[in-house]
């Protein structure tokens, strides 16, 4: 079962402890742990709209998607590049902006099945997320929250894993422990690019992300991952659609366009990187 073990009041960082089913801090704030299992960690005062991130919908069509396991490459990928010398006494693992929680949930498995002891945290902004997620699997710390203000104290992970997300590097290195790794998950070039030219009249010039590097990390392993995946109906095409960025992006003649198709052969390009956490040097006087 999931632990929800080891968190932090979001309001003033202190420690949390459970009763029951509340988490509360020592100045008295609590947090109810939902039928599900898991605990909004996002005060009110934190929140940017009433209802922040996915919305139910898309987490319903992404669900649905990730489900038909067309992106399970992208979990062996993870696993494969995975440093070694970093799973052999066990691993806590935070994923920062987790969804649904496939990938969390998909990871591990494959790593239980190799004998790593292992302890998952998953956490999003969106609540209709989460509540898929403490669904799906019941052995993860689910937790609704972001990434700007993490509700877990220092040192606390071993590895955080954000794929497709949006990453907050301080926040990361802060709760990664010493020697810790961050996964970068991101989309390529190509990716997905046979529905982009009907979605769009002209396609970007691709760029990539933090080509400067990481103040806080250095980068250990940069790997890319293509393949192809067929979607047979128009209902798999439009969840596809509908839990990415182009459903809102996208022109009305160019989603009208993709409502023609039968079916779709697409291109997945991901690119990973790993990062180890710069162990930081004490000045001794």
């Amino acid at each position: 079962m999931s632990t929800l073990e080891n968190l932090s009041c979001p309001i003033d960082a202190a420690p949390l402890s459970r009763d029951e089913r509340v988490l509360k801090c020592e100045h008295g704030h609590t947090y109810d742990v939902a039928k599900t299992g898991y605990v909004n960690l996002l005060p009110v005062q934190n929140k940017r709209s009433k209802d922040p991130g996915d919305s139910k919908e898309m987490v319903a069509a992404r669900q649905a998607f990730l489900n038909q396991q067309h992106y399970f490459p992208i979990v062996n990928a993870i696993l494969s590049s995975w440093p070694k010398d970093h799973l052999v006494k066990g691993v806590r693992i935070f994923d920062a902006g987790c969804g649904e929680g496939y990938y969390l949930s998909e990871i591990g498995k494959t790593l239980s099945d190799r004998d790593i002891a292992i302890e998952r945290t998953g956490l999003d902004i969106s609540k209709w997320a989460i509540l898929a997620a403490s669904k799906r699997d019941k052995t993860v710390s689910w937790l609704v929250g972001s990434n700007a203000s993490l509700p877990m104290p220092k040192d606390r992970f071993d590895a955080v894993l954000c794929l497709f997300g949006f990453p907050v590097f301080t926040e990361f290195s802060r709760v990664l422990s010493d020697d810790g790794l961050l996964l970068l998950v991101e989309s390529g070039s190509d990716h997905l690019i046979e529905l982009r030219k009907i979605l769009y009249p002209s396609i970007h010039e691709y760029k990539q992300t933090f080509s400067e590097g990481l103040a806080d990390f250095d980068l250990v392993l940069e790997q890319a991952e293509t393949f192809t995946f067929t979607l047979d109906s128009q209902i798999q095409i439009q969840d596809l659609l509908s839990m990415t960025p182009h459903i809102h992006k996208a022109s009305y003649e160019g989603r009208e366009a993709v409502k023609l198709l039968d079916s779709i052969i697409l291109t997945a390009d991901i690119k990973l990187r790993w990062y180890r956490k710069k162990i930081k040097e004490v000045n001794h006087v």
